[in-house]
């Protein structure tokens, strides 16, 4: 306990500074990922403090990475679609509700323990072994997807056919 209390005297500006920092980029990041995984914002944020909450409370490293991604959100997006028609699906007794976000939380239960054992077996000094274009090649995929992702915000239904909003209406999209 006296280690984390030295820790933070030490430069308690920064440290302040920097979180605040943190805090107001991942608000933002945590409602945009959510709108693209279909779920509501409010889980997102829910989810992006409890990560942020653990992160800290076991210690993280310089230069490592914890918040939310649109690798994973659009990677979410068509699990959380097939477990809510397979929860709607259920005639035995009450369809299941929101059974994608349960999927949700389960896949992502499994995927913080893959990393934790990942971490263990010190397995990211492979990552080094990724060639540059391949890298190059998945992040501009990745902003294809996301693209692609939110062009059905820019739509709206007329007289039961889905047109593309026009340019005043485009100026303001509904929220």
């Amino acid at each position: 306990m006296t280690k984390i209390i030295n820790n933070f005297t030490l430069n308690p500006k920064n440290d302040i500074l920097s979180g605040l920092t943190v805090a107001l980029a991942l608000i933002p990041e945590a409602a945009a990922f959510s709108f693209v995984a279909g779920i509501d914002p409010l889980v997102g944020l829910y989810g992006a403090f409890m990560m942020e909450l653990i992160t800290a409370l076991i210690r993280g490293r310089p230069g490592m990475i914890s918040g939310a991604t649109g690798a994973m959100a659009v990677v979410m997006v068509h699990m959380i679609q097939q477990g809510n028609a397979v929860g709607m699906a259920l005639a035995l007794a009450v369809p299941i509700e929101n059974l994608g976000l349960q999927w949700l939380f389960i896949t992502l239960f499994y995927v913080g323990a893959i990393q934790i054992v990942a971490g263990f077996l010190w397995l990211g000094k492979f990552v080094r072994l990724i060639p540059y274009p391949v890298m190059m090649g998945f992040v501009n995929g990745l902003a294809i997807v996301i693209f692609l992702s939110q062009l059905e915000l820019f739509k709206e239904q007329v007289n039961g056919q889905i047109q593309w909003l026009p340019g005043g209406d485009m100026e303001l999209m509904p929220l």
